[in-house]
């Protein structure tokens, strides 16, 4: 098969890998569509450590069963299917208690470490277990498919912040997954919803998808103070930090009111510094969202009711041979590109 490999930090290459064998349990998908994650361009360079060469990235993807491996029940050949970037085990204690995200031993498709290595989906077949499969809708289609892991990112952060209706919040960070958020918000009624970003367009396309309000970063003087007017002096109910670097995070903890919980779903940096007395006296929470658990299902639906616009996000639908390019032109952060999918 033709894949797009990692070989070296910074150097893909569109070249003939052998097609994966399924194992029990597991299922070959031929890959209609596979999406560039933000995760993905870091991994490229080396700088997340999670991308170690050689390895076939790729984790959000859709496609149709080709194959069946020995013990897969409830499947058929010709099934379209997407899944889940986290592969687990179901006898884990964590997978038990209902949060496999966090199982011990976990592996993520397309992604390799020093304790693991799992060839993803920037290739013409990738294998994945059955457990973590997830039909797809009629009338969604395969590159929208390929944008579901994404939406389910976003919904497992809103899943774990306590949120009543009308509620204010904050986004900081306007890429895919903070526009994601962002429609969800709206979509559980939050109000107002204010979005934080360096970039015009982006803030344009916050406010298409749900944002009531909007601040550029580099040229607002007084981010808090500008939240504070929008709600009622106090700063907002909950805050969501869509980035992962030291200056974002505080932004969010600076423009949330006494008593509120900010998330951190971006993951950019190993290590920040915070304001620790804020956080005490103030009585903040800051907590993680990791990956997803469980809100692939719900994204579905969205994606299919037409709730979730996904469409909204992607920038283009290229070949998987033209790969290397398009990931030059993410890393160079080109104005107005943010979601590319890849067509093998």
């Amino acid at each position: 098969m033709k894949a797009l490999v990692l070989n070296q930090y910074k150097q893909l290459d569109y070249q003939e890998m052998p097609v994966p064998k399924p194992g029990p349990g597991e299922v070959l998908i031929r890959v209609q569509a596979v999406g560039i994650c933000g995760s993905d361009v870091h991994g490229m360079d080396g700088s997340s450590g999670r991308r170690m060469p050689p390895i076939i990235m790729g984790h959000e993807a859709s496609g149709i069963i080709a194959e069946l491996g020995p013990d897969v029940h409830e499947w058929a050949v010709g099934d379209r299917v997407t899944f889940d970037s986290t592969v687990y085990k179901l006898d884990d204690w964590y997978s038990r208690r209902g949060m496999y995200n966090l199982s011990d031993d976990r592996e993520v498709v397309g992604v390799s470490t020093p304790n693991f290595r799992r060839h993803g989906a920037f290739a013409e077949f990738v294998t994945v277990p059955q457990h973590i499969m997830y039909r797809i809708p009629d009338n969604v289609t395969f590159t929208q498919a390929a944008m579901v892991e994404p939406v389910a990112v976003a919904l497992h952060a809103l899943s774990l912040t306590p949120l009543q209706l009308n509620d204010s919040a904050v986004v900081v960070g306007a890429g895919m997954i903070g526009l994601f958020v962002i429609q969800a918000l709206k979509l559980a009624g939050a109000a107002p919803i204010i979005a934080i970003d360096l970039d015009d367009d982006r803030l344009a396309l916050a406010l298409k998808l749900g944002a009531t309000h909007t601040f550029n970063a580099r040229t607002e003087t007084d981010l808090a103070a500008r939240v504070k007017q929008l709600t009622h002096g106090r700063g907002a109910d909950v805050a969501f930090e869509v980035v992962g670097a030291n200056a974002t995070i505080n932004t969010a903890i600076a423009c949330v009111r006494k008593g509120a919980t900010i998330t951190l779903v971006g993951n950019l940096t190993p290590t920040v510094e915070i304001p620790m007395q804020k956080i005490v006296t103030e009585q903040l929470r800051l907590q993680g969202s990791c990956a997803i658990n469980g809100e692939y299902e719900a994204s579905l639906a969205l994606i299919s009711s037409g709730k979730i616009d996904v469409g909204a996000i992607l920038s283009a639908e290229v070949p998987l041979s033209e790969g290397a390019a398009w990931f030059d032109r993410l890393y160079s952060h080109e104005k107005g590109l943010m979601k590319v999918v890849l067509k093998p």
